[in-house]
């Protein structure tokens, strides 16, 4: 099978694989259908689904590297910005369902809670690496645009604090969620430490 051929089927699945859940997710809250605590369910899916996918995301390139499949490189567009979408739905969620939409509550419980506070700084460099994956931007941007994507490793490290300091009692879940970010962030060993030397030199 052709690269292309592969490419569009991978997208395919990728497509259907992060859309289905997220719709069945809502077709059940509306049906009533997602347990005692159905607030905690969507708002932990969504973020769950997030964190899954930046994963994902990260993995591709260690993939690549390992089994010299390049054109999977073309598939990390697709799921960086679906592990956007799960983020901007798990936000909504908690302004919808928590604070009601009310904004110096939320912005009171962004400051006196620090998992929230770190899960927004998570979500606004997200937002820019979103903004910034729109190709036109991207070649307005050049080399720069490189320097604010390597923002992803700070991301993910964000977001597995934001999920361990956000689980009350539980903890083996976010646990292996921060094992296998360190992981992943241990295959961009040298070019990590590239870029904290770069910033004090």
């Amino acid at each position: 099978m052709k690269s292309e051929s592969k490419i569009f089927f991978l997208k395919l699945l990728i497509h259907v694989g992060a859309l289905l859940p997220l719709v069945n997710l809502y077709f059940l809250a509306f049906k009533d259908e997602l347990g005692v605590d159905p607030v905690e369910t969507v708002i932990h899916f969504t973020g769950i689904g997030a964190l899954n996918l930046l994963l994902l995301t990260l993995s591709v390139t260690p993939i690549v590297k390992t089994f010299r499949q390049g054109y999977l490189l073309k598939t990390r567009r697709v799921l960086g910005l679906y592990a956007y979408t799960y983020a901007v739905f798990h936000l909504l969620n908690f302004l919808a369902f928590e604070v009601q939409f009310d904004g110096a509550l939320f912005i009171s419980e962004v400051i006196k809670r620090p998992y929230i506070t770190v899960g927004m700084v998570a979500f606004f460099l997200l937002t820019a690496m979103a903004i910034t994956s729109i190709n036109k931007l991207k070649r307005k941007m050049g080399k720069s645009w490189q320097t604010l994507h390597n923002v992803n490793y700070l991301i993910i490290l964000l977001v597995t604090i934001h999920f361990y300091w956000s689980v009350k009692s539980e903890l083996t879940s976010p646990l292996f969620y921060i094992v296998v970010a360190i992981v992943l962030l241990f295959f961009r060993y040298k070019k990590i430490k590239r870029l904290i030397l770069s910033m004090f030199i």
